[in-house]
C-alpha cells in the first residue's frame, strides 16, 4: 500500500481527495492536516510515503512546510515525496517548492485520475511532470524567479553533450521511452544518462533537473 497524507486547510477538499484516494486498492490516507505546522509535527511519525500539500495555508506554508519535512527526513532513503497543489493565480509559489525538494505540483481541479497517477508516478521515484499545463507553468515560473535564486550555466559544464540533449527532452516533457525513440538509442541508455544528470547537477528527481535547465537558459520558455 502505498501511505499517503493530505496537508490543507480545507477540510471539503481533504475530505474529496481521501474519497477518491481511498477507492483504490493500492492506495490509504493515513494522515490529515489542516496547515503546515500540524504536518511538521505529525507525518514525521507515520512512515508517509506521499504528501499531497496545499500552498498557502493559515500558521505554516506549503513550501515552509516541504522544506522542514525533507531536512527533517533527508537522511532516510524512505523519505516521503510532496505533490504541491496550486492553482494558477498561485503559481510563483511553485518553483520555490520544487527548489525546496517537492517532487512535483498538481492544479487543484486536475481530474481525479490524474492526481491517482501522480501518486504512484513519486512513488515510483519519478516526478510529476506529464501534464501540459507543468510546462506552462515552468515558463511562467523562470520569467518570476529572483537572479540571485537561478542557477548559472556554469553549472551545466559537468554535462555531456549527450547528457544535455537528453536533459533538453526532459524539459520537453518526454517519458524515457520517448527520449529513446526520439535519440535512437536503447532505453536502458536514456536511464543511465538521467541518473548521471540527477547526479551531477544534485537533483532530487526530473523536476529539479529540468528546473536548473531552463533557469541556466538551456531551455527557453516558449512563447
Amino acid at each position: 500500500m502505498i501511505r499517503v497524507a493530505l496537508v490543507d486547510d480545507q477540510q471539503l477538499v481533504r475530505a474529496g481527495f481521501a474519497m477518491v484516494i481511498g477507492s483504490q486498492p493500492d492506495l490509504e490516507v493515513v494522515a490529515q492536516c489542516s496547515d503546515g505546522a500540524e504536518a511538521i509535527a505529525k507525518l514525521p511519525e507515520l512512515a508517509v510515503d506521499v504528501i499531497l500539500m496545499d500552498v498557502r495555508m493559515p500558521n505554516i506554508d506549503g513550501i515552509t512546510a516541504t522544506e522542514q519535512l525533507l531536512a527533517a527526513t533527508a537522511d532516510d532513503e524512505h523519505a516521503p515525496r510532496i505533490i504541491i497543489l496550486t492553482t494558477f493565480d498561485l503559481d510563483e509559489y511553485v518553483l520555490r517548492a520544487i527548489k525546496a525538494g517537492a517532487s512535483g505540483f498538481l492544479l487543484k481541479d486536475a481530474p481525479p485520475e490524474q492526481m491517482l497517477d501522480a501518486i504512484r508516478t513519486v512513488h515510483a521515484g519519478d516526478a510529476v511532470m506529464a501534464p501540459s499545463s507543468t510546462k506552462r507553468l515552468l515558463d511562467h515560473l523562470v520569467d518570476v524567479l529572483p537572479d540571485e535564486e537561478r542557477a548559472t550555466p556554469a553549472q551545466l559544464e559537468c554535462l555531456t553533450d549527450r547528457e544535455r540533449e537528453v536533459l533538453v527532452c526532459m524539459a520537453k516533457g518526454l517519458s524515457n521511452t520517448e527520449i529513446a525513440e526520439q535519440l535512437y538509442v536503447a532505453e536502458a541508455t536514456v536511464k543511465t544518462h538521467v541518473g548521471r544528470i540527477l547526479m551531477k547537477l544534485g537533483a532530487r528527481d526530473r523536476v529539479q533537473a529540468v528546473v536548473t535547465a531552463y533557469e541556466t537558459g538551456l531551455v527557453t520558455p516558449s512563447r
